[in-house]
């Protein structure tokens, strides 16, 4: 059974930096699409970023590109979200998400991911 634990939320100031660690277990993750996802108080969840596990492609969704990067580590079976000159429109829940579709054709949807962690509170003060 696939299991994604989200760690690495917090505080922190406007202009600082997270990075979001996403545990995965359960399964071969190397043909998988691994996204984050978030999802603010009143609004809808929304695309982050996303990885083919491995060396990519990446995706990002504007609001973030340029100050986020996603990864993988192998030897960790974990997906990374640096987060780096965070805003307040950052705060929200952050999310990890599995596609077992690597060949997905819409990486950035939350409807193409089959498993989802519990999400991490990530708070951006100004």
């Amino acid at each position: 059974q696939v299991q994604l634990v989200e760690s690495g939320g917090g505080l922190v100031q406007a202009g600082g930096s997270l990075r979001l660690s996403c545990a995965a277990s359960g399964s071969t993750f190397s043909r998988y699409f691994m996204g984050w996802f978030r999802q603010a108080p009143g609004k809808e969840r929304e695309f982050v970023s996303s990885i083919r596990w491995g060396a990519g492609p990446t995706y990002y969704a504007d609001s973030v590109k340029g100050r986020f990067t996603i990864s993988t580590d192998n030897a960790k079976s974990a997906v990374y979200l640096q987060m780096n000159s965070l805003k307040p429109e950052d705060t929200a829940v952050y999310y990890c998400a599995a596609c077992a579709n690597y060949r997905t054709r819409d990486p950035r949807s939350s409807h193409e991911y089959d498993y989802w962690g519990q999400g991490t509170q990530v708070t951006v003060s100004s």
